[in-house]
């Protein structure tokens, strides 16, 4: 006869495993876009804090920067490999549920809603995780970020980049 531990560790279990099979099912199920909604929101969210200093402070010149990048991210990400699109289709799924974003990111609020500081904050949890996994992710996004902002126009004056040369 089970223990009152032995009995509430495989109820704890038995929750775990059906927690993960249903988000599984939930992420094997769900129409997958490389960049839908989910991933604009984070990347709209994390934008000013990996920019910071290098876009306008504040007004309508700074929401079209972060629209620039948002889309600019998009791009990119169209760019890349069919298994790449995938990997980041599912960590914006991930982050996009609000469970894993409070776990994961440490943001309990929808992305729409995180402030500047909530989104550095994770930004710095995920570069200096000692989960190599996290660190990655971290990397990624980062980069992505920086390409879609210093590829575009806007930015090149501000690193004297004159701009690509102009054939004849």
């Amino acid at each position: 006869m089970p223990t009152r531990r032995q009995f509430l560790k495989m109820g704890l279990l038995g929750g775990t495993v059906l927690a993960a099979a249903g988000g599984g099912l939930w992420l094997a199920g769900r129409d997958v876009k490389p960049y839908g909604p989910e991933g604009r929101a984070v990347i709209r969210a994390i934008a000013p804090a990996v920019l910071a200093g290098a876009i306008p402070a504040g007004g309508a010149s700074r929401e079209a920067a972060i629209a620039s990048v948002v889309e600019g991210v998009g791009i990119a990400i169209a760019g890349l490999s069919p298994p790449q699109q995938k990997e980041l289709a599912d960590l914006f799924g991930l982050l996009d549920l609000a469970p894993a974003r409070r776990w994961l990111a440490g943001v309990a609020a929808p992305w729409s809603e995180c402030t500047a500081e909530d989104a550095a904050a994770f930004l710095q949890r995920w570069r200096h995780s000692s989960v190599g996994l996290l660190a990655g992710a971290y990397a990624g996004l980062h980069d992505l970020v920086l390409g879609a902002w210093y590829s575009g126009e806007a930015a090149w004056d501000t690193i004297a980049y004159p701009g690509p040369p102009r054939l004849p």
